[in-house]
């Protein structure tokens, strides 16, 4: 369900067996510009009482915190390209996590971070953002990094007039044409990571209990 389209729709999430709540370039608190925030904190608050497995990426893992009751707040600086994250020692026995390296290259674009919310667990850190992800519970995860990013999705990304501009106001700091020389570098082990993260966040969710015909276009 895309809520910036549908913004006062009310999905619910009984039946659903996971959800996977994505990024965007607004934050969190900015409920007048982007009211669809509303309808998706209240679909993760749903999914929680239900306990569904909840996996949160970048915006996706500030709002599972916010709802959690934790603070969304500007990181120190911006992370933008290629970043070292290191698993922490909860992380590296994770369920999800734990096959990661000690060091992993993965792609960031984030201007907030969210704090760990009480009781969960703190999996991931990199230099300049202390907090990468959290494991709530059992099966409810929030990535402050974009794993699921491949190199078409990085090129497209740099090529979005917003985020040129964004990346203009950042020169001497963050520098696109780097960005793209890493990313061939990179991409292969992020997309050998991805696979089988989110392999174990499915492992999670199990094999669906029942069979949804989709409709033919």
């Amino acid at each position: 369900m895309n809520f910036e389209r549908h913004p006062h729709s009310r999905t619910s999430v009984a039946g659903y067996d996971g959800l996977i709540v994505l990024g965007g370039p607004m934050h969190v608190d900015q409920i007048d510009h982007s009211p669809h925030l509303v309808q998706e904190m209240r679909v993760i608050e749903e999914a929680l009482k239900l306990d569904i497995p909840i996996l949160g990426i970048c915006l996706g893992a500030q709002l599972i915190a916010a709802t959690l009751g934790q603070n969304v707040i500007k990181n120190p600086q911006k992370e933008i390209g290629w970043y070292d994250i290191r698993v922490t020692g909860e992380g590296a026995v994770d369920p999800v996590l734990g096959h990661f390296s000690s060091v992993e290259k993965i792609f960031q674009w984030h201007d907030d971070t969210f704090e760990i919310p009480r009781g969960a667990l703190h999996l991931a850190e990199s230099d300049t953002c202390a907090n990468q992800a959290f494991r709530y519970g059992d099966k409810v995860y929030g990535f402050q990094f974009h794993l699921e990013c491949d190199e078409a999705t990085i090129y497209r990304w740099l090529e979005v007039p917003r985020h040129q501009a964004e990346l203009k106001e950042l020169t001497g700091l963050i520098d696109p044409k780097e960005i793209k020389a890493q990313t061939p570098l990179y991409i292969h082990q992020s997309m050998a990571l991805s696979q089988k993260t989110f392999g174990k966040f499915l492992d999670l969710v199990g094999k669906p209990t029942r069979s949804m015909p989709l409709p033919s276009r």
